[in-house]
């Protein structure tokens, strides 16, 4: 394959333009291109929408093998065609699909008969597919954390809203199926547990391969690695900076701080009521890998400090979840739990006149629902945004060496002396290009 992508930027923008403009009348009725056929599918046409997978790894074949996605799924896309063929053979044994294959995600925006896409590529490569599937009239799922910049995530959002399009961030705790993330929010938001000062929020360490070290080599011929790069910057191959491993860099993501961070941090955001918001000071403190076998911080603790006087402490130091201290007692929520020190606070059913959130048991379900009657899903693009920007923001004050952020959530921007990290913005790698929405 070609050093640089087949399609230039330009060609590929007018290109959209053409598909936008076609499509600009339907764009309040998605289901126009449905597929018909019910005996397929056992749903009506108004009820069925076909969906492309960008990125096919694990957490692209997680997300394609639930029993909600994967009737709906008819195309896969990806660099790497042993994940691309992994991921046909197991939808094919699991789903009974035949899927359309692509390597360049381009191609597949521009079959007709896509609805929506769900997007699973490493973080670096989030922003430009989920902007281009807006433009291309397509629908989205979109991995967390939602963007590698906090410039890349204003885009996505100015997108979503230009070409109208519904764009769901895969922040799923949100959805969880036994609430437990849904009801710890409600009790925190309604004063089960008095006034909340302080949130503890506890995220795993770097799980690093257990493997030696290996030298820069020749990318495997089954990997078009230039493609994989896309937007970042040029680095040799060396086969623990791709696939899993990615996470650990600044050049593609941002460490468990963005992995982990973008669900639990997530709740936090959640339970205060700052979907629109965030933080205005951040400080941290971080070690880094003696070894130097990856980039990103070995051990960090991050202190935001909200406007409202809450404190949310983030880092390896807590148990991990998320912990909501009251001046009553605490409420602790993760995957598998639900806790109170405070009795009958869990059990009490909410009245009338307390807070209620609102209810979606599967976030592909509520993604699904959110294109049928074109209303914001459980965590909209700008949710999404707005989380991965606490994420960003401690990933900014662990390098910068600075002992306070401050930000301005309204305006989006760092207060006082400018910070020129990643986490902000980075000129992409030629010939991609972050488009400029109006």
């Amino acid at each position: 394959m070609n050093a640089t992508p087949s399609c230039t930027r330009r060609q590929f923008l007018k290109r959209s333009a053409r598909i936008s403009a076609a499509s600009s009348a339907l764009l309040l009725t998605p289901n126009i291109f449905l597929n018909q056929t019910k005996a397929q599918t056992g749903e009506s046409p108004s009820e069925f929408i076909r969906v492309g997978i960008i990125g096919t790894g694990g957490q692209g074949r997680s997300n394609m093998s639930t029993r909600t996605m994967i009737k709906h799924v008819v195309a896969l896309c990806d660099v790497d065609s042993s994940r691309l063929a992994e991921a046909q053979k197991q939808l094919k044994e699991r789903g009974g699909n035949e899927a359309k294959l692509y390597s360049d995600y381009r191609r597949l925006l521009e079959n007709k008969d896509i609805d929506a896409v769900l997007i699973a590529t490493p973080d670096h490569w989030h922003a430009l597919p989920t902007i281009h599937a807006c433009q291309a009239g397509k629908d989205v799922y979109v991995e967390k954390p939602l963007s590698l910049t906090i410039e890349e995530g204003k885009a996505m959002v100015r997108a979503a809203r230009y070409y109208k399009r519904i764009v769901q961030t895969g922040s799923q705790q949100r959805s969880w199926p036994d609430e437990k993330f849904r009801r710890a929010c409600e009790y925190v938001r309604s004063g089960r547990i008095g006034d909340v000062k302080m949130i503890r929020v506890g995220l795993p360490g770097v799980n690093w391969t257990k493997e030696p070290p290996v030298p820069d080599s020749e990318p495997p011929k089954e990997l078009d690695y230039d493609f994989w790069l896309g937007p970042a910057p040029y680095r040799p191959y060396n086969k623990h900076r791709v696939h899993y491993y990615f996470r650990f860099f600044w050049d593609y993501s941002g460490g468990q701080m963005t992995n982990w961070g973008a669900h639990h941090l997530d709740i936090a955001q959640w339970a205060l009521g700052m979907d629109e918001s965030g933080p205005v000071e951040v400080s941290a403190r971080a070690e880094y890998d003696p070894e130097k076998r990856f980039e990103v911080p070995a051990w960090f603790e991050i202190t935001y400090k909200y406007a409202n006087g809450t404190t949310v402490i983030c880092g390896q130091s807590h148990r991990i979840g998320t912990t909501f201290e009251g001046q009553d007692g605490i409420i602790y929520v993760d995957r598998g739990r639900l806790e109170s020190s405070v009795k009958g606070v869990l059990e009490e059913p909410l009245g009338a006149d307390e807070v209620h959130l609102p209810i979606s048991k599967d976030h592909h379900q509520n993604w699904f629902d959110a294109i049928k009657s074109r209303k914001p899903p459980i965590c909209d693009v700008a949710i999404g945004h707005r989380s991965a920007t606490v994420c960003h923001l401690g990933n900014i004050a662990v390098q910068s060496g600075r002992k306070v952020i401050k930000w301005d959530p309204a305006t989006e921007q760092i207060v006082g002396e400018p910070v020129r990290l990643k986490q902000l913005h980075y000129e992409y790698r030629k010939p991609w290009e972050l488009p400029k929405i109006s």
